[in-house]
């Protein structure tokens, strides 16, 4: 069986900057991996049918998962659709993830939406994993640090 997530986060960045930092990969290595993980992008080519490659490599003891995908669609600031696929032969299922942009008030509302998640992977340590990343994210992109 699988299951749908969504997450919602409200971000003091503009959607463009937001959006950046899923696509470069120096931008996703520094927040995308939960706490006590560290990211490592092997592949990222962001265009429609570009592929993508990631591990989140475990700090205490070295083991590493990986995943990766295909971009099937991405629209400047406002959303970007992929799959996404574990290396794991034991979780086979592939996931489509969708995340849309939008401008607020004060800011980006950022929705991430991932269906045909394995129910291998318990849904509360998923959204876990997500809020602890999208912590990372808002300190990466909310700070309005001026150019010298």
């Amino acid at each position: 069986m699988s299951y749908t997530l969504t997450q919602v986060r409200i971000l003091r960045a503009p959607p463009e900057r937001v959006y950046r930092a899923f696509l470069d990969p120096a931008a996703l290595a520094k927040w995308n991996a939960p706490n006590g993980f560290t990211a490592v992008v092997h592949e990222l080519d962001a265009r429609v049918g570009g592929r993508y490659r990631i591990s989140f490599v475990n700090f205490g003891h070295g083991q590493a998962h990986s995943f990766g995908g295909e971009y099937l669609e991405l629209v400047p600031g406002e959303r970007i659709v992929a799959t996404d696929r574990f290396d794991d032969p034991n979780l086979p299922d592939s996931i489509r993830t969708t995340v849309t942009f939008k401008a607020v008030s004060c800011g980006c509302e950022l929705t991430v939406t991932q269906a045909g998640l394995p129910d291998v992977i318990p849904a509360d340590a998923c959204r876990m994993g997500w809020q602890e990343s999208l912590d990372l994210l808002a300190r990466l992109v909310e700070p309005e640090i001026p150019t010298q």
